[in-house]
């Protein structure tokens, strides 16, 4: 459509332009932009207790944050409220190792000799040593038993002998925990497959065939040291008794279904260790008599060494996946350099607890262990951010601490998302726990500690509901959520 323009109206519109000077005269404001005062987009962002009373999260919320580059700390709730830092415990033992160990260290197990080889018969005993070494799985002693051969050694005429004391022998990490929590075995100074064993079973028949190994990448050797009977019933699942050295388990036939597999834990890791050895042993033709544990470490020559990768790198897979075992004898051992071998886990963890103190500044903490699987530790969110704010957890943590994704609404990873996050994570039963750093897009990077827990909740379960309890998951997601909301306040408020 084309607009028209009327004679009278053409007149009005020229006398306009050719009006008096004072409307040619400047405008009295700028018909320019006015810039917006800083900090503006700051009044939009959710105040934290906000988002706290949104998350629906029920129990308690603790939380630090500051920045990195000058220490300051920026906001704070209840930062000296001690909870149960769970899994972030990992994060203080690494450190703690990192500086009794060094980045470098690894762990040796060793096969001894206490008499001569002669003409391939070894004159003695032949000793299995532990040395605190995590990592070891069947791959590993089937190289040593492969090396044993290479060395010339075909027969042994003595007896066949473990030792596994560098380090006490501890039953459970946590008591509280159900006997068949693969996350919660026996610790001493010899370790394999972190402690656990490989239950299998298949349906056959009217019943099931059931297998019990030490499965790892190359091999599955079935064990002696740990039993398992299905027997007809609905509950409980799992039974455990130990007779005679043996792990005795039994299973309802009731919760197996078709087919299926699961980790339980060893309790008697150091025959647990021989008894796999031993089999290994036999497939190269060297045969061995049924071993006897040795109280001390037998003196001879060492006829096989095997190394673990460097500390450094163990402990950035145990940051990834969290294994308590690797957490517990690694912090056990950085207690031991020290000169004060500890008697128990609770020993161990009070000397990381002192050196938290006074290393990193942690006044309040109180540790019960190296992993954090025991729920009285406790710890605040103002000691763990002075912690990742010294030299110590900047230089040599803050490398190895997994990437953590930050999600949609939908729960899918956003891998646009402008905030990167490097830290460890921690989950118990009503407790969730992250502390690390934020990075924004321009290089800001701030340290944060939060801290959640529902402890009436946490008080009243069971042992047997400890697992799975109901109501853990759906509060363990409102905690999550929570967390990147305040992570995504953090870098909207302090960010560049």
């Amino acid at each position: 459509m084309v607009q028209t323009v009327s004679r009278r109206s053409f007149f009005a519109l020229l006398a306009a332009f050719s009006a008096g000077p004072a409307l040619a005269a400047p405008p009295a404001a700028s018909l320019r932009p006015v810039l917006r005062p800083k900090g503006l987009h700051k009044q939009g962002v959710p105040a934290a207790e906000a988002l706290i009373r949104a998350s629906g999260l029920s129990g308690q919320v603790g939380f630090a944050v500051a920045d990195t580059g000058t220490g300051k700390v920026l906001e704070t709730r209840v930062d000296t409220l001690g909870l149960p830092p769970a899994s972030v415990t990992k994060s203080i033992t690494a450190m703690y190792a990192l500086e009794r160990l060094g980045p470098e260290h690894r762990f040796e197990t060793r096969l001894i000799a206490t008499g001569p080889v002669e003409n391939g018969v070894l004159k003695g005993d032949l000793v299995l040593a532990g040395g605190g070494d995590p990592t070891l799985d069947t791959d590993g002693l089937a190289s040593m038993a492969r090396q044993l051969k290479a060395a010339g050694v075909h027969e042994v005429r003595g007896n066949f002998k473990v030792w596994a004391g560098a380090l006490p022998y501890i039953r459970t990490i946590d008591n509280g925990q159900p006997d068949h929590a693969g996350y919660n075995p026996a610790i001493c100074g010899l370790a394999l497959n972190f402690n656990r064993v490989h239950f299998e079973w298949r349906r056959a028949g009217s019943g099931w065939g059931v297998t019990m190994d030490a499965r790892s990448r190359k091999y599955r050797p079935e064990v002696a040291v740990a039993k398992i009977a299905v027997k007809n019933r609905k509950v409980p699942v799992y039974t455990y008794e130990q007779r005679g050295g043996t792990d005795h388990w039994t299973v309802a036939s009731g919760a197996l279904g078709n087919g299926g597999a699961r980790w339980l834990p060893v309790r008697r890791p150091d025959k647990y260790a021989s008894d796999v050895f031993r089999t290994l042993a036999r497939a190269h033709g060297i045969v061995l008599k049924n071993e006897s544990v040795s109280a001390t470490l037998p003196e001879g020559q060492t006829l096989v060494s095997h190394e673990s990768p460097a500390l450094r790198e163990i402990l950035r897979a145990m940051l990834k996946y969290s294994t308590n075992l690797t957490a517990e004898m690694i912090g056990m051992t950085a207690t031991t350099v020290a000169g004060d071998k500890p008697v128990s886990l609770e020993a161990s963890a009070a000397a990381m607890s002192h050196w938290a103190k006074t290393r990193l500044g942690m006044k309040n903490a109180r540790f019960v262990d190296h992993s954090g699987l025991g729920g009285t530790s406790r710890m605040n969110a103002g000691d763990m951010v002075a912690a990742l704010n010294t030299p110590l957890a900047k230089e040599q943590l803050k490398p190895i601490l997994k990437q953590i994704p930050l999600r949609h609404e939908d729960g899918k990873p956003n891998k646009a998302h402008p905030l990167t996050v490097v830290a460890k994570t921690g989950t118990l039963n009503f407790a969730s726990c992250l502390a690390g750093y934020v990075t924004d897009r321009n290089g800001t990077e701030l340290a944060f500690a939060i801290l959640t827990a529902d402890q009436p909740r946490r008080n009243k379960l069971s042992k047997s509901e400890r697992e799975r309890p109901q109501g853990g998951r759906s509060w363990n997601r409102k905690s999550k959520r929570l967390q990147q909301k305040l992570l995504e306040r953090w870098g909207a408020m302090y960010g560049a």
